[in-house]
């Protein structure tokens, strides 16, 4: 195994060192200028980039606004996406005829994005106009950066802000590296998630700072062998695996590890959720270590009736298998006096739930933390504040 890594270590190493050393292809020799729209520029010099093995597409230092646009793959060979300056999209959501994203990364192998550059999604006037809180069915708006069926690619050092929808949408990828991502938006700002996992595998997120009104990672299903390490993340929902079992035939979740991650002031900590009356499915082998919540809501939680705003039926419960779960040296403060919620369901009770070395302190009048287990015997072990399931259920 240690030589496998070296072998793909020099390799990465050895491409990115090919990258930069490559071809330029610099969006101002396409006639792409400051505080202008560079939509057609960025396209040309894609286009011409990718047709290259070893190239480099650079936007550099200005504001520049931009419309829709899909970098497809593939290319001849690893190519560079290089943002130094700040790119606007259009407030207007008419003006993305229907598409749900704002930049894509489509089919590509061997992909750098980097730079120390802005995405500005301007959602300010489409936030207003989300109704996902209401509806069950919502219509999606425009995410800030998707990646579908990208590989051995690495994303680091940029800024995504005020998307409309998603900031990152991380779809059918394999082996990608996210490091040194910023990710900001207004804690009231809807469905704003930071980084979105689904159907990807071998997927790495290491010094991460996110700050939405939603979920700061969230994990969908079929995606497996994720690490969030060091991530610091609120305000907004916490770091989420699910929401899952809302739609037939979905993947198993499996090998998610979130570590060394810090949490403030956000709705949720850590925390698995289903939908109840869910087709059946799976999520299994999910780890949180070394985490710490300061004055967070709910800081562990396994919800297996899911309901927000009560737009589902909860006639039957849940039929998605949780198991092999850590909750291990998760510690601080708590804004709610039950700290920690295993609510499994009744139809698949979790199995294999460990919880180990909990300290979360209730700052509030009324007394120390409580927990609450219904459907899950967890094995406890280590310091136990709350004392693990308070309340219990089977």
């Amino acid at each position: 195994m240690g030589k496998n890594l070296s072998i793909v270590t020099i390799s990465f190493l050895l491409l990115l060192a090919f990258t930069s050393a490559g071809q330029v292809f610099d969006v101002k020799s396409y006639g792409g200028k400051p505080n202008a729209d560079i939509t057609q520029a960025l396209t040309k010099a894609w286009k011409a980039a990718c047709a290259v093995a070893g190239s480099k597409v650079v936007i550099s230092a200005g504001t520049y606004k931009l419309g829709v646009v899909t970098l497809l793959g593939p290319c001849k060979g690893a190519i560079e996406f290089n943002l130094q300056g700040t790119l606007q999209a259009p407030s207007n959501v008419a003006s993305f005829n229907g598409k749900d994203f704002w930049v894509s990364f489509q089919r590509i192998d061997s992909l750098t994005v980097s730079g120390g550059g802005v995405f500005d999604g301007k959602g300010q006037m489409a936030w207003q106009n989300n109704n996902c809180a209401k509806k069950y069915s919502c219509k999606t708006l425009p995410i800030n950066i998707r990646f579908d069926f990208v590989t051995n690619s690495i994303v680091r050092n940029i800024k995504s802000k005020d998307s409309k929808f998603f900031h990152i949408n991380v779809m059918g990828c394999k082996n990608l590296q996210i490091q040194h991502v910023t990710i900001t938006a207004p804690g009231d700002s809807p469905n704003t998630d930071g980084i979105h996992i689904g159907r990807s595998s071998k997927i790495t997120i290491t010094n991460a700072n996110i700050g939405t009104g939603d979920d700061c990672i969230s994990i969908g299903d079929g995606t497996q062998d994720v690490t969030a390490n060091q991530v610091t993340c609120g305000p907004g929902h916490g770091i989420s695996i699910g929401s899952l079992g809302r739609y037939q035939n979905e993947q198993p979740v499996s090998g998610i590890r979130v570590i060394g991650s810090t949490l403030s002031n956000t709705q949720n900590g850590v925390r698995i959720k289903t939908w109840p009356s869910s087709p059946p499915g799976s999520a299994f082998d999910m780890h949180f270590e070394n985490i710490i919540m300061n004055n967070v809501a709910n800081p562990i939680l396994i919800d297996q009736g899911y309901c927000p705003n009560s737009q589902c039926s909860n006639k039957s419960p849940s039929k998605v298998k949780i198991s092999n779960v850590s909750f291990k040296n998760i510690r601080g403060t708590s804004s709610t006096k039950e700290a920690m919620k295993l609510i499994c369901s009744n139809s698949v009770p979790c199995q294999q739930v460990v919880v180990a070395d909990i300290d979360l302190v209730y700052k509030g009048a009324g007394g120390s933390t409580t927990s609450t287990c219904v459907n899950v015997k967890p094995t406890v072990s280590g310091k136990q504040n709350p004392p693990a399931c308070t309340r219990k259920q089977y």
